[in-house]
């Protein structure tokens, strides 16, 4: 009977061994697979946003744009760009003002190599901020002076002109039923007639060449006068062009190519025209798209590839031809539907890039006056 309990004692030991050594084991074994799990944790999913435009071979690396550019007008010449190089070519799409907030708000974390803005109040921001590395002399040499700021820290691209554009069956004679200055459009006489783009970046940039040129009470004066005339607000310049030709409105405040776009595709039956202001004030105003290489690039040798390509006699043909925007270099010509650079440029206002440049004065301004939400 006792040699029977020693037996029981000592069968129950042997059990209680065991099941502390599988414990052992199995804690073991957890620890093992939690930290595998967080060797191989993945990757966060792309960003839902940025467009990857080609998936080449490591060799020539990669870049990533942030473009202020819509991607219906640059995607093209980007395509071309990574097709030549076979660079792995990443796009984040937005307006020129998100974008650079956007830059601001990343800093120097910001995994972008260039920002592409359609005007220079977006590029101005980031160069005020200091994020722009200082281009080349050989990149700049290329670009007339007037399109490159006086820090060298980005170049322009490709021209634009603010116009005026109107509705042909509204508006049969311009030059005598349109205003000479863009100012002139308070007149109560435009109640319900004025299309704009608040939000529009080219359009902050025209306001901040008003703020430049007549101060900001009178640009407070202009913008007060023209919200009394109930304008129609649009969300860009493609619409307003639409909305003018549709009759919405009779004239419309944008860049001059969005019309140009139309008339390629609708022919000269389209029933809108351009209107340059001859009053050569901030309405009449010529200014550029632009890029800078971030200092904090990853992939700065291929910004600087980009940059160079954007600015090469095949890209600047390509702005010419597809998107109507005047070359900024040499040797490039121009469709013949549009009006001679030098004839614009005789009447435009003379203005310095660097007077672009405070973005945020222009955003504040027509926040506090409820232009802008």
């Amino acid at each position: 009977m006792l040699n029977q309990k020693i037996k029981q004692l000592v069968l129950t030991l042997i059990l209680l061994l065991l099941a502390s050594l599988l414990a052992a084991c199995q804690s073991t074994t957890e620890e093992a697979n939690t930290n595998d799990n967080v060797v191989a944790e993945p990757d966060p999913d792309p960003d839902p946003e940025a467009v990857v435009v080609s998936e080449g071979g490591d060799e020539a690396g990669d870049l990533v744009i942030y473009s202020g550019r819509s991607e219906s007008l640059v995607a093209p010449i980007i395509e071309q760009f990574a097709a030549e190089t076979g660079i792995n070519v990443e796009v984040r799409y937005g307006s020129t003002s998100e974008m650079a907030g956007v830059l601001l708000e990343e800093g120097a974390n910001s995994p972008a190599d260039v920002f592409y803005a359609q005007d220079p109040g977006g590029l101005g921001a980031i160069s005020g901020a200091g994020m722009f590395a200082t281009l080349p002399d050989e990149t700049l040499a290329i670009v007339p002076d007037r399109f490159v700021p006086e820090d060298s820290s980005w170049v322009g691209i490709s021209g634009r002109a603010r116009v005026v554009v109107y509705n042909t069956n509204a508006i049969t004679d311009p030059f005598a039923e349109l205003p000479a200055d863009i100012f002139d459009f308070v007149d109560p006489v435009w109640d319900g007639r004025i299309g704009w783009a608040p939000t529009n970046g080219s359009f902050q940039a025209m306001v901040t060449a008003m703020r430049a040129t007549w101060g900001d009470e009178q640009t407070r004066e202009w913008l007060n006068g023209i919200q009394a005339n109930n304008p129609v607000v649009y969300s860009g310049n493609t619409p307003i062009v639409s909305g003018v030709a549709a009759g919405e409105v009779d004239v419309g405040f944008v860049n001059h190519y969005y019309l140009y776009r139309f008339l390629a595709e609708e022919g000269e039956s389209f029933p809108a025209r351009n209107y340059f202001l001859p009053g050569g004030g901030p309405g009449s105003l010529v200014m550029v798209s632009g890029a800078g290489i971030l200092n904090t690039a990853p992939n700065a040798a291929n910004a600087q590839q980009f940059i160079d390509f954007l600015l090469s006699l095949e890209a600047q043909q390509y702005f010419a031809d597809e998107t109507f925007e005047y070359p900024v270099v040499e040797g490039v010509a121009i469709d013949p539907a549009l009006p001679p650079f030098s004839e614009l440029d005789a009447v435009a206002l003379n203005i310095s890039m660097n007077d672009l440049a405070d973005l945020e004065g222009t955003q504040e301004m027509l926040l506090a006056l409820g232009i802008i939400e």
